[in-house]
């Protein structure tokens, strides 16, 4: 199962926050800061939606430079 996380960080904490879930969360595939709506995004591959669900509401969220998420998943990978 793959999931897109959308994230919207306080100003200038965007390549912090990128590095430090790179660093933290082994599930991820791909994590880059981006310009647009949001200012970064962070795609991951786990087994179970649990998993997902851990790793956004427990690790990801829990940062104190992100003010918002959106994560979207895939239908297929």
């Amino acid at each position: 199962m793959r999931a897109y996380i959308f994230i919207k960080t306080k100003p200038g904490t965007s390549e912090e926050v990128v590095n430090r879930i790179k660093s933290n969360v082994k599930e991820v595939v791909q994590a880059d800061s981006i310009y647009g709506r949001f200012d970064a995004i962070i795609i991951i591959e786990a087994t179970k939606l649990e998993d997902i669900n851990e790793i956004v509401y427990k690790v990801i969220e829990k940062d104190p430079n992100i003010i918002h998420t959106e994560t979207s998943l895939a239908l297929s990978v």
